[in-house]
């Protein structure tokens, strides 16, 4: 690879840093209308399984574009740093949004759909568990933070509802269930971990520097 590969590689993963975030709106009306259309008479469960993931992309649009400003208030409120673009960088979140949202959901639901729905309860159960912490944020610093909206008028409320539909309809086992909440919880954990232990201290390296 020459220099001019590599340098189109760098501009190229530049513009989906800057421009990704964009087309989420996009993406939770399209993807809505397809499960609404497709897949809601055919199988239910499923769809509501699949429903997370356009809530998700919802949220991803709150955050970082209309009102927009979640790298920033993460940066500077949660990890306590003194730039809006760092740790949290914009590709770091890029590839963290990528990875879970645009990938892991939809495998999930695709998997559900093919194999057993128990496989994307995790969803569900990840939706309501990560959503939490924005109540608190919210209550903490007494004020908005960018994703609260949809957090608390769809993540929940449709991440309980998912939940409680799949256990009043006796849909999966209780194990299923409690495995759901596992690996909803595991991700959040990582989550906390990831920002915690790996890119707050990257604030003091900063500093020494």
């Amino acid at each position: 690879m020459n220099r001019t590969d590599v340098s189109n590689n760098r501009f190229n993963l530049a513009w989906l840093y800057d421009n990704w975030n964009k087309s989420t709106i996009f993406l939770a009306v399209f993807v809505s209308a397809m499960l609404t259309l497709y897949v809601k008479n055919n199988n239910y469960a499923l769809f509501l399984l699949w429903l997370q993931t356009p809530v998700c992309f919802l949220q991803q649009f709150e955050e970082y574009i209309l009102p927009g400003g979640f790298a920033g208030f993460f940066n500077k409120k949660v990890l306590g740093s003194d730039k809006s673009d760092f740790p949290f960088t914009k590709a770091r979140s890029f590839w963290v949004n990528i990875a879970l949202i645009f990938i892991a959901f939809p495998v999930s639901a695709i998997l559900s759909g093919q194999f057993a729905l128990s496989i994307g309860l995790w969803t569900a159960y990840f939706s309501v568990i990560n959503s939490l912490p924005r109540v608190v944020m919210a209550l903490k610093f007494k004020g908005y933070n960018p994703g609260l909206i949809v957090s608390v008028l769809f993540k929940i409320p449709l991440g309980v509802y998912v939940i409680y539909y799949f256990a009043s309809n006796h849909i999966v086992s209780t194990k299923a269930q409690l495995t759901g909440l596992a690996i909803g919880l595991l991700c959040q954990v990582l989550l906390g971990l990831w920002g915690g232990k790996i890119l707050k201290p990257l604030i003091k390296k900063e500093n020494r520097l």
